[in-house]
């Protein structure tokens, strides 16, 4: 789904370009896929595929990450990856572009392109940090069926058609019936009782930042919902900032876009929010509970700036940049569809 969505971000936003074409592995060679109103072959990946090449959009597994991602940046690719197999490696940026931008320049080759929900995150907390501090953070997330690939969302549908019929429905892409249920799991179980998606926004969150000891704890659900992350945050800054003072930084923050109308019902939802480019804010209020505390909502399209447009917008930044220089008007993108 995010290769897909990457190859409708670079035509949407005109990305200049030679020529796209997307990779995959041999089993999809010679199908189609969609590009800018017309279609693209589908191509083999493989240790040839990269050479002549100057941007390579990996959206793939982690294990083609690897094994794939230093051969692009070897044959002169700048590789922008988009899974976890890169993300905390100490000589490899981990990007957001409204956020760290300056981190493009101490790429070796590779880029990595951070967690969907880290994304989001680190753009609405980016300007409380700079404007008065962070000093702890608490993010539960409501994860869309999207994010754990198109065979959720078709399960998910398929779900709500069953009970819609009085059927009995079928769980087999994830570990619980998602469609009228939210499932705090379906993630590898990491060390003290957390999972692998709390774990890698924690980790993020603090690299992209640049905080590594910023106390920050996360709780992931997955709820049944096609596409759109949404978040609760609860946090606490270094100095006061009031919930008026902060819908007013999030109104000039870039990537940010505030819907906060709680009596006019006006508060962001992934439904609205699905197929939009910003991250969206709202719920803005103090936290009585502590000093100097902070509650908030947030949502954004995990295909698109969780995933495909973060990306692309790296590639962007970087040729702005200068840090690509050799035929800088011949891209390639990887969808790395299979």
């Amino acid at each position: 789904m995010v290769g897909n969505e990457i190859l409708r971000v670079l035509a949407q936003r005109k990305f200049r370009s030679e020529r796209i074409i997307a990779l995959a592995s041999e089993r999809s060679k010679g199908l189609m896929v969609a590009y800018n109103g017309s279609s693209i072959k589908v191509e083999p990946l493989d240790e040839k595929a990269f050479k002549g090449i100057d941007i390579a959009l990996f959206a793939a597994s982690s294990d083609i990450g690897l094994m794939y991602g230093p051969i692009a940046a070897e044959a002169g690719a700048l590789v922008i990856d988009n899974s976890s197999a890169w993300r905390m490696k100490e000589n490899v940026p981990l990007v957001v572009p409204e956020v760290n931008s300056d981190d493009i320049r101490a790429n070796e080759g590779i880029i990595a392109n951070p967690n969907c929900c880290t994304i989001p995150l680190t753009v609405i907390l980016n300007p409380l940090k700079n404007a008065v501090g962070l000093e702890r953070v608490l993010v539960s997330t409501y994860q869309s069926a999207s994010g754990a690939g198109r065979a959720l969302v078709d399960e998910l549908e398929d779900q709500t058609k069953a009970i819609a019929a009085g059927t009995e429905p079928q769980a087999v892409a994830y570990p619980y019936q998602l469609a009228y249920n939210v499932v705090p799991g379906g993630w590898r179980p990491e060390a003290e009782g957390y999972n692998e998606e709390e774990v890698k926004i924690v980790n993020e969150t603090r690299k992209i930042l640049h905080m590594p000891d910023l106390r920050i704890t996360a709780t992931c659900v997955r709820v049944p919902v096609p596409v759109g992350h949404g978040e609760s945050v609860f946090l606490e800054t270094t100095d006061k900032i009031t919930a008026y003072e902060a819908r007013t930084l999030f109104g000039t923050a870039p990537g940010v876009i505030v819907e906060d109308d709680p009596h006019a019902k006006l508060y962001p939802t992934p439904h609205n929010v699905a197929g939009k480019d910003e991250v969206y804010v709202g719920r803005i209020r103090n936290d009585a509970s502590t000093k100097n505390g902070l509650a908030l909502w947030l949502v954004s399209d995990n295909l698109r700036k969780g995933a495909a447009l973060n990306a692309v917008q790296i590639a962007e930044r970087a040729v702005e940049m200068g840090v690509i220089t050799a035929g800088a008007t011949r891209h390639r993108a990887s969808d790395g569809q299979t």
